[in-house]
């Protein structure tokens, strides 16, 4: 019989599994290869790309941009590297590397420090010359870590707009929307600046469907939102008397046509650019879906675009998980949101947990089971969790413990309900970034 502890065991294991397919740096090795001291790229469709470019400046924003850096020196030849390469991440995955500046910046919300290297990372970019080239390292939380604002937008006015989008729950094609319309490198803009030189970007997507010109708000990427479209999504979000004034008067001046747009599919910009999927949500879900197989289990996959409300989500899985008669794993990824009523702290993995735990208390969902939900990046939301991992004890441990699960819910706090059942998933920063993984291992009425 499988106990609760190698129930739990089990799940981190499944999960640990998903994180470890999504590792940046052997995915760029996979990709990116030399030739005769020149580079080729695997693309997507199985052909190559092989460029004799006279020199490589070398760019990487996000969460994986160091791991994806140190891989990129490891194949691409020293003498074709430019003087100046660039890695900006957020503070805890900063590590040391040689002839690389590499920058810490704030994630989720944009700081200084984020502005700064998203000035340099143009500057440098702008330096590129035709028959060289750019090659762009992506990965998710680049929309936060390189902030440029235009320059009539300072950098607390885009904060505060991506405040707001993030606290209504809105999703991130309207997040990105909005922000690449309040931004010089954004939807294409890096792209553009890199002309005349040519361009390739290895991309870890964190985006469901994989969206490219989603991940990281798409800076070599073609931009087909408009700044109508922008409006649009602050209205329809009910937010757009909130907004700074300044960012209300650039969007309306973009959309009477008095500002340029975003580059769009047939700009000069991606001439020359390229680009190849090396890492996503959905390669994980297949790593986890083998490693619970070996595991023993028959093996469902519940979701592989797994959004909406994270309490919503949580109940809708307890309501399936009472049907089922046999020992079984259930997997998922995707991301999805939390609309903030309350003052608490916690993360939308988190108070998925949370509300899971709680919604299989009022459902009365039997047997033995564990709930694992998790961000592949090591963090969810503003805290130093991961997620949650809870099972039929969590509630009442957090009852020992004086805690109100329900009422900690209803406040997002879902931090504090899990740490005092000793339910957080700390994991720590795992340099990599491909949206959210969840694991759910049940034997029904096995008491």
């Amino acid at each position: 019989m499988t106990t609760p502890v190698e129930l739990r065991e089990q799940a981190l294991h499944i999960f640990q599994t998903g994180v470890a397919a999504a590792d940046p740096f052997l995915a760029v090795k996979r990709y990116l290869k030399t030739r005769n001291h020149h580079l080729e790229f695997l693309l997507n469709d199985g052909s190559t790309r092989l460029g004799h470019w006279s020199k490589i400046h070398l760019i990487a924003f996000g969460k994986a941009a160091c791991a994806m850096t140190k891989a990129a020196q490891e194949i691409i030849p020293a003498a074709l590297l430019a003087d100046i390469n660039i890695a900006v991440t957020n503070y805890e995955n900063v590590i040391t590397l040689n002839a690389v500046d590499v920058m810490g910046a704030a994630h989720p919300l944009p700081d200084d420090a984020g502005l700064n290297a998203a000035q340099r990372i143009a500057a440098q970019v702008s330096l590129a010359q035709q028959g060289e080239l750019v090659l762009v390292l992506v990965s998710g939380g680049g929309s936060a870590l390189i902030p440029y604002p235009v320059a009539s937008i300072s950098l607390q006015d885009k904060s505060a707009t991506t405040q707001l989008l993030l606290s209504c729950g809105a999703p991130i094609n309207q997040i990105n929307c909005v922000r690449k319309h309040l931004s010089l490198l954004k939807g294409g803009g890096l792209a553009r600046l890199a002309l005349p030189a040519d361009v390739h970007a290895l991309i870890l997507s964190d985006v469901l469907g994989d969206d490219l010109s989603a991940i990281a708000s798409g800076p070599t990427m073609p931009d087909d939102t408009t700044y109508s479209d922008a409006i649009t999504v602050l209205k329809s979000q009910g937010i757009w008397d909130k907004v700074p004034v300044n960012v209300q008067f650039h969007l309306q001046q973009g959309e009477r046509g008095k500002l340029p747009e975003t580059p769009k599919t047939d700009d000069a910009a991606f001439k020359n650019a390229g680009y190849t999927l090396i890492g996503s949500n959905a390669i994980s879900i297949t790593a986890m879906l083998n490693a619970a197989q070996s595991s023993g289990y028959e093996t469902i996959v519940y979701s592989k675009h797994l959004s909406g409300e994270a309490c919503d989500v949580a109940e809708k899985l307890v309501i399936y998980a009472k049907h089922i008669n046999k020992p079984m794993a259930l997997l998922a990824g995707g991301e999805t949101t939390v609309t903030l009523t309350g003052s608490g702290l916690g993360g939308r993995n988190q108070e998925m947990a949370l509300a899971f735990a709680v919604a299989a208390k009022q459902h009365k969902l039997g047997g033995q089971w564990v709930f694992l939900s998790g961000g592949t990046d090591g963090r969810d939301g503003p805290t130093d969790a991961a997620g949650g991992l809870v099972d039929p004890n969590s509630l009442n441990r957090m009852l020992s413990a004086e805690i109100d699960p329900q009422a900690l819910l209803a406040n997002n706090d879902s931090y504090h309900a899990l740490k005092s059942s000793q339910d957080l998933l700390n994991i720590g920063a795992t340099g990599t970034n491909v949206a959210d993984l969840q694991v759910l291992l049940i034997y029904p009425h096995l008491e």
